[in-house]
């Protein structure tokens, strides 16, 4: 995966930005817009599209596009850059393959010690029993 040529591949789109107004707020466009479609992208392998549509299935929309949004700053530069490092860890993160479990049993020792722990227990608690005065 070419990081530089999927960037290529996004769409952007600067909007006014919701919240609370004051000068200038009706004249700049600071939110982003970010839409990248999945099933289109020349960069991804038809494994990795495969492997992104299961698992971003409730980020995307019915058009195989994911979208997201950006207006935590005021400056549309930066909003810009913090959507894309969002992008680029969504889509790390979606072709990570998960580690694979090796079944393990408990050692020897560790098997013993909670034996020995289990009996220590049982003592302690018949020792708070009436004694049996027969």
């Amino acid at each position: 995966m070419n990081i530089p040529e999927l960037i290529k591949e996004l769409n952007f789109k600067a909007t006014r930005s919701s919240g609370a107004g004051g000068q200038h707020v009706n004249k700049v466009s600071s939110k982003i817009e970010l839409t990248f479609d999945v099933s289109k992208s020349n960069e991804l392998s038809e494994n990795q599209k495969e492997i992104l549509l299961k698992k971003l299935a409730s980020r995307l929309t019915k058009e195989q596009i994911l979208i997201l949004f950006s207006d935590e700053t005021r400056s549309q530069y930066r909003n810009k850059e913090l959507a894309i490092k969002r992008f680029l860890f969504i889509i790390k993160e979606g072709l990570k393959r998960p580690k694979i479990r090796r079944i393990t049993k408990p050692s020897r020792n560790s098997v013993l010690k909670k034996s020995v722990n289990k009996k220590r227990q049982a003592l302690k608690k018949s020792l708070r029993k009436k004694p049996n005065l027969d």
